[in-house]
């Protein structure tokens, strides 16, 4: 039996590659509890100071896998019963992602699909594909948004056409996903990896640390006071201040030299 994910780091590197391309990389209760783990690692090594999520396959991911021989079609849940699955499920995996503390590269090689689309709009890199693309499917299944999308969308192409893209579940083109800022480049599928190797290691590369303190002030922006922003933003910055790679920051410019920075 294949290995639902696969997990190589190089170069400081995590690369995570959703390993189900019979299913197009859908989501079961296997791959998401890999996830977690996964992104767990990520934070928690010091040897990886970035990670790229992707897909293996013709597809990123259509989202949950809801024909997976674990999953009536037919069963209701009781409304608390099913927002208890949520919190457990699928919410889990996209706070996981969005609370790692070092970036986190998407690269989009095919149909990103409900929480497979959230799962890349919640890294904080979309790199697309030319022929990928992005799908609120869930009105077409009868079913509400879920998996933080409405937090996502909204934030990153406004209120009004979030509901677009959710009430009518149009497939959104990687030229269109870049236009509306839903992913940050749009490559040739062949030069996908490579385009996104460098990106990755170019981060890697960089000041681990404060990288990982400007994403949480970034995403914590949209749901504070500006008071509360002044605050963590010092907390911030006396943490950061303290590292060895704003020492080597500072003395590199005295020295004009480029600076070496060690994610510590």
């Amino acid at each position: 039996m294949s290995d639902v994910l696969l997990v190589r780091i190089e170069h400081g590197v995590a690369w995570l590659t959703l390993n189900r391309p019979e299913a197009k990389n859908a989501i079961d209760d296997e791959l998401r509890e890999r996830l977690v783990d996964a992104f767990g690692m990520v934070a928690r090594d010091a040897a990886v100071r970035a990670a790229v999520l992707t897909g293996a396959g013709t597809a990123f991911c259509p989202g949950a896998d809801l024909w997976g021989g674990r999953r009536d079609p037919d069963a209701v849940h009781p409304p608390g019963a099913a927002r208890t699955l949520m919190k457990q499920n699928s919410q889990r995996l996209i706070r996981t992602v969005l609370e790692v503390e070092k970036p986190v590269i998407a690269a989009v090689n095919g149909v990103a699909a409900g929480m497979g689309a959230h799962l890349a709009l919640a890294c904080d890199l979309v790199v697309m594909a030319a022929e990928a693309r992005l799908i609120e499917v869930f009105s077409r299944r009868g079913i509400a948004i879920d998996s933080g999308g409405a937090f996502l969308l909204s934030r990153l192409v406004g209120l009004q056409k979030a509901k677009e893209l959710v009430f009518f579940a149009d497939d959104v083109p990687a030229e269109e996903a870049l236009r509306l800022g839903l992913c940050t480049r749009v490559v040739p599928r062949a030069e996908l990896e490579a385009t996104v190797k460098t990106m990755a290691e170019r981060l890697a590369e960089g000041p681990t640390f404060a990288l990982g303190m400007s994403k949480r002030l970034l995403n914590r922006a949209y749901e504070s006071t500006l008071e509360t922003c002044f605050e963590e933003e010092g907390l911030a910055q006396a943490l950061v201040s303290q590292s060895e790679d704003m020492r080597e920051g500072v003395q590199s410019f005295a020295e004009r030299r480029k600076p070496v920075f060690r994610g510590r």
